[in-house]
């Protein structure tokens, strides 16, 4: 039975939809295919109570508002620790700190093991935010570009990301392993929804909206907000729920009451329990989620699942496979004016509201059961290549394909 090292630089108790997947690949890892370690930083006062082993190395708290730790990748006893371990491939789920450990610890028995990398997000975003000075914003982009060649084989969780991907000087190829959602078809039970109606008073509302994620001003919330503020004034009756936190939630609660809309859009905060998160989605008429960062919605897949139609927007990688007026809404314009066009647009016809969101879950509902079983199809693929050709051969493969999605 193979050994797989799952790193990454998020995991609970801090929640994204990386150290989500991460979650995901090593529960189903574990339970059908194979022995799992997740290695991630270590956040105090942590009891790791999973069915598989975490593996939790030296970090620190950076100052400012980056929201997790950062581990040690440097750490010679953390490398030590986990090159005993005797994993059989490394999948890295971050191209910072955990890509650094990762390669340093692939070194077993003095033999390379195969290295696979997974692109998750637009990460030249996140080193605008949390890299100040120009000259940091160079290094950190060259120290991110690095750690990405570094890997034997790049994936991608959607083909929109792989402009972000080259950005970074990566020209191997690629392969696109989409994720998943861990809820089944169908809404949440009737009585898990009669709670959300209970505590947020949407019993009675016709139009009910749901966000679900990260509060940060670059997943385009300011377009939530300034789109509802147009369908308030158009005299629709509704009830928006904001589920998530986030280093920017307080301004983002003061420009929604700057808006007039403290009556009708509602902060829940965080929810982790997913039987809740469900019914939000299985409440909700409709999803809006106008980003243009991530480069895959997670939430829009949940929302499928829930036979919730979402509004995006055009173009975006969240918007992938959805054929307007079919499976969702999407507009054409970054805007607040274009995003409130298609709510109102969207609600306006019930009945083909339900179609759009039957179709989307038709259309766009992905497992993680089926997910990772992708994955370890391609692991042990890997895994016999590496060792047939060995890894300079097996990269030098990689790198002459330059395939593009």
């Amino acid at each position: 039975m193979y050994k797989i090292g799952l790193f990454n630089d998020s995991f609970p108790p801090f929640i994204d939809g990386v150290s989500n997947a991460v979650m995901n690949y090593a529960k189903i890892l574990q339970k059908k295919y194979c022995d799992i370690v997740v290695i991630t930083p270590r956040y105090p006062n942590v009891v790791d109570d999973y069915p598989f082993e975490v593996y939790r190395y030296q970090s620190l708290k950076f100052k400012g508002d980056m929201p997790y730790r950062v581990g040690n990748p440097f750490s010679l006893l953390a490398i030590s620790e986990i090159r005993r371990k005797k994993l059989d491939l490394v999948h890295v789920h971050s191209p910072f700190a955990s890509s650094v450990i990762a390669n340093s610890a692939s070194f077993i028995r003095s033999k390379r093991i195969p290295v696979v990398l997974t692109y998750h997000t637009r990460y030249e975003i996140d080193l605008d935010r949390y890299v100040g000075k120009r000259l940091f914003k160079f290094i950190a982009h060259l120290f991110v570009s690095k750690n990405i060649n570094r890997a034997d084989e790049v994936w991608v969780v959607s083909k929109g990301s792989i402009a972000s991907l080259r950005s970074f000087g990566y020209k191997g190829s690629i392969r696109l392993m989409p994720n998943g959602t861990d809820f089944v078809k169908g809404k949440a039970p009737v009585e898990h929804i009669k709670v959300v109606d209970r505590m947020y008073e949407t019993a009675d509302e016709e139009n009910v909206f749901l966000y679900c994620g990260r509060m940060l001003w670059y997943k385009n919330i300011k377009i939530i907000i300034d789109a509802l503020k147009i369908v308030k004034e158009s005299g629709i009756k509704f009830k928006m729920l904001m589920v998530g936190d986030g280093p920017d939630r307080a301004l983002i609660e003061q420009y929604s009451h700057r808006q007039g809309l403290a009556d009708c859009v509602i902060f829940t905060g965080a929810i982790y329990d997913r039987e809740k998160v469900k019914a939000f989605f299985s409440r909700a008429n409709l999803h809006l989620f106008p980003s243009t960062y991530d480069t895959s919605g997670l939430v829009v897949i949940e929302a499928a699942a829930c036979e919730c139609a979402s509004v995006l927007i055009s173009g975006s990688c969240a918007a992938e496979g959805i054929t307007d007026g079919e499976s969702g809404f999407l507009c054409e314009k970054e805007s607040g004016d274009s995003f409130a066009k298609a709510i109102i647009r969207a609600i306006s016809d019930k009945e083909k509201l339900k179609k759009v969101g039957k179709k989307a879950q038709e259309v766009l509902f992905c497992s993680w059961d089926d997910a990772v079983a992708n994955a370890y199809k391609r692991y042990e693929e890997i895994l016999d290549e590496f060792h047939k050709k060995g890894r300079r051969r097996f990269r030098k493969s990689q790198r002459a394909a330059n395939t593009e999605l």
